[in-house]
């Protein structure tokens, strides 16, 4: 188990939502702002739904969304305002404290699985963020986190595709034939 870092942490949980009272911690205002903005863009969405039975009243279709989306304006305005009048907290950084390297990678990780996994499929996709995923977390051999990271897979494939029939993007894989193997195996395949 590795040491608690002493200049970022004094061994106590950070619970406090957004650091210390009197502080904004770095990219908060940006955050803030940015929540304001898309609160603004889901309002004018949700303004433009229109009624195809007739005037926009109170039940109109977009009474809810509008509803639900002013709130999030009128909170979104509310934390700009709190944030701008709080001093910056000077001893945190963003990219030591709130974003990491490892938080950006596997955003990264995360986008990446995301564009490959219709072209790829699930199981080569789900194994390669695995893979990857796993080493840059845990920082064991590789041979253990492809052990891990296969078994993983494995296990999540019988149990959804198998056990659950959940549809999966296929990709370059040819699961049919796997699919076929397992219910043949388990006698619920076609006997000839």
């Amino acid at each position: 188990m590795e040491q608690i870092d002493p200049k970022n942490h004094d061994g106590t949980s950070d619970t406090t939502p957004g650091g210390e009272f009197d502080k904004r911690r770095p990219g908060e205002l940006v955050f803030t702002v940015f929540l304001l903005i898309a609160g603004l863009a889901l309002l004018k969405s949700a303004y433009g739904i229109e009624n195809p039975f007739g005037p926009n009243g109170p039940s109109a279709p977009r009474a809810i969304p509008m509803a639900a989306t002013l709130a999030m304006v009128i909170s979104a305005a509310i934390l700009v305002v709190k944030t701008i009048k709080l001093p910056l907290d000077r001893a945190e950084t963003l990219a030591r404290d709130i974003l990491p390297i490892n938080v950006v990678v596997f955003a990264f990780f995360l986008t990446a699985y995301g564009v490959l996994l219709v072209p790829l499929g699930f199981l080569p996709t789900s194994a390669l963020f695995l893979i990857f995923g796993i080493k840059l977390l845990a920082k064991r051999n590789w041979r253990w986190t492809i052990g891990v990271s296969l078994t993983s897979l494995i296990v999540i494939w019988l149990i959804f595709r198998i056990v659950f029939s959940v549809l999966m993007p296929a990709g370059i894989v040819p699961e049919a034939e796997f699919i076929q193997f397992f219910r043949g195996l388990s006698g619920g395949g076609v006997n000839s």
